[in-house]
């Protein structure tokens, strides 16, 4: 059995996202959809996994809404279904950046294709910043990024305020899973003053299903938020699994340390009371 997993995000005003929210639910649930739809004023972010068919009816469904008609998709495929159940809530922001100037559909940084990618971070003049977390950049980022060393990407602004300077720094180039973060943290930096502001189109899975391994500058593997945990090149899955304590993403070695006990600890989170 193979399960299609798709991805997809759009800003665009969303008032009635209530109204989409029970809509959504009733026609994932009858599909046997599994994943999480985010809804918020500002926008839907997805992602899901089933039957081709049944993600393809979805998307016939939003594409009916004028604003989603250019929806655009990620799709690659699970031997299992990689979540358990399917949720469709609404939140303040479809991604917690926390600045509410930062609005992608106002301004945004520029899109370079996976194609071009790999000009634009080997040019000696551009800051590459991975605008995803410490954990995710930990088991695979690109060759010559910097790691902000954020727990979570709402602390992003702060490190940007502290480090990047719009004299100084004239190109800045960024980058994170699939995408979405990426609209707001260039949009933040186009607010900034920042003028040349880059940002891989597609995200890092894109990257991954489009240039080949031999070209590539991508060292490591891509952290998924989902039971995967990780894919390579290709969207192949990865070798890294998941600590059910603290969701830490954990590699071979990591299950052979004492510390990794299934279930109860590993070593990202042995001794720590929020493990649980």
């Amino acid at each position: 059995m193979t399960v299609t997993v798709a991805t997809f995000y759009k800003f665009v005003a969303l008032p009635d996202c209530e109204q989409w929210q029970s809509r959504l639910q009733n026609q994932c649930v009858e599909a046997g959809l599994r994943g999480t739809i985010l809804l918020a004023q500002e926008g839907i972010n997805a992602t899901v996994a089933g039957d081709l068919a049944a993600i393809d009816g979805l998307l016939a469904t939003l594409r009916s809404d004028p604003r989603f008609g250019d929806l655009t998709v990620k799709e690659s495929t699970a031997a299992t279904p990689p979540f358990g159940r399917m949720k469709v809530k609404i939140k303040r922001e479809i991604v917690t950046l926390g600045q509410p100037e930062a609005d992608p559909t106002q301004t945004v940084g520029t899109y370079v294709p996976p194609e071009q990618w790999n000009a634009l971070i080997q040019d000696p003049e551009v800051v590459l910043i991975d605008a995803r977390n410490d954990y995710e950049v930990g088991i695979g980022t690109f060759e010559g990024a910097i790691n902000p060393s954020t727990d979570h990407f709402r602390q992003l602004p702060d490190y940007l305020d502290h480090t990047l300077d719009p004299k100084r720094d004239r190109k800045v180039a960024m980058f994170c899973t699939g995408g979405i973060r990426c609209e707001k943290a260039t949009a933040y930096l186009r607010r900034r003053g920042f003028e040349a502001v880059y940002h891989l189109q597609g995200g890092i899975l894109k990257y991954l299903e489009t240039v080949p391994e031999t070209d590539s500058l991508w060292r490591g593997e891509c952290f998924v938020f989902d039971e995967r945990v990780a894919v390579r090149h290709g969207l192949e899955p990865g070798s890294y699994d998941m600590c059910r304590a603290c969701g830490h993403p954990i590699s071979a070695t990591d299950k052979a340390d004492p510390a990794y006990v299934p279930d109860v600890s590993c070593p990202h989170c042995v001794g720590d009371n929020d493990a649980v």
